[in-house]
């Protein structure tokens, strides 16, 4: 028995021994241990870090070798540029633009993204979408009518979440933060590739001149700009492939430790992604 009557009397009667205030968090974590419930929050690794950093490629496959649930939060921004352009809402509508993250008719199925029941998976990667979704991202209310949507991906038995502010923002208790950075050319390197791939047109000078003014953007706004957390590990993947930045989260969260590669730690490296 956890409980026990106690004794009737006057207030002023002492009573011997009794349950002090002090007492209260013993019986409570007594109280969880009989009833089985589990308090601990579902786990999540939060990868931040600029556009075209690697971030998108690494949590997924994070994800995928953990069995967990994945978040591309910046999906969900390309999602309200695309509905706004259908919508033919301005970006400096800032109240038309919160409205449509809002009401956002979108769903994630695998690697499929859906609008309104569409697949826009490709429509999602232009590089006008991608550009229209840094500018409203920059805008507070939109970024607040998605937070609880973002909230909604931490399931058990975990989720990797990536984007610009999830260990900063939106989900500041993460177990694991990792902030992903790479040099601005290899960063061009890797969208010009990118969008080679998809048969689409690219300038290796202006997607460094894109990128360039996207971190400046990013840095600067005043809702969730882009930056470090003081508790995440820097880890810089200029010269590292996917597949040893994916092994460096996976030993970061699985509790060992390794000191950030930017700062000369022996977390694993290789040659150029």
């Amino acid at each position: 028995m956890l409980f026990a009557r106690l004794p009737r009397g006057r207030a002023d009667q002492d009573h011997g021994p009794g349950l002090r205030l002090q007492d209260l968090p013993g019986l409570f974590r007594a109280l969880r241990a009989h009833s089985g419930i589990v308090t601990e929050p579902v786990p999540v690794i939060a990868i931040d870090g600029p556009s075209a950093s690697g971030k998108g490629t690494v949590a997924s496959r994070v994800a995928r070798a953990l069995g967990w649930h994945y978040l591309d939060s910046g999906a969900l921004y390309r999602l309200v540029a695309l509905a706004a352009r259908r919508a033919a809402v301005g970006l400096e509508d800032e109240a038309g633009l919160a409205a449509l993250a809002t009401d956002l008719a979108a769903e994630f199925a695998g690697n499929e993204v859906f609008l309104d029941r569409r697949e826009v998976g490709r429509e999602l990667r232009g590089e006008d979408i991608s550009a229209a979704a840094s500018r409203l991202a920059a805008i507070g209310a939109v970024r607040c009518a998605l937070l609880d949507r973002q909230r909604a991906f931490r399931r058990p038995p975990g989720l990797v979440a990536e984007g610009r502010d999830m260990g900063s923002v939106v989900f500041p208790d993460a177990r694991t933060k990792v902030f992903l950075v790479a040099s601005p050319e290899s960063r061009a390197c890797r969208r010009h590739k990118q969008l080679m791939e998809k048969g689409l047109p690219a300038n290796m000078d202006d997607l460094l001149q894109e990128l360039r003014e996207r971190d400046a953007r990013d840095a600067a706004r005043v809702h969730a700009p882009l930056r470090k957390c003081s508790d995440a590990v820097l880890l810089d993947t200029t010269e590292m492939t996917i597949e040893d930045a994916v092994a460096f989260v996976l030993t970061l969260a699985k509790g060992n430790q390794p000191r950030s590669t930017a700062e000369g730690g022996a977390g694993p490296q290789a040659g150029a992604a």
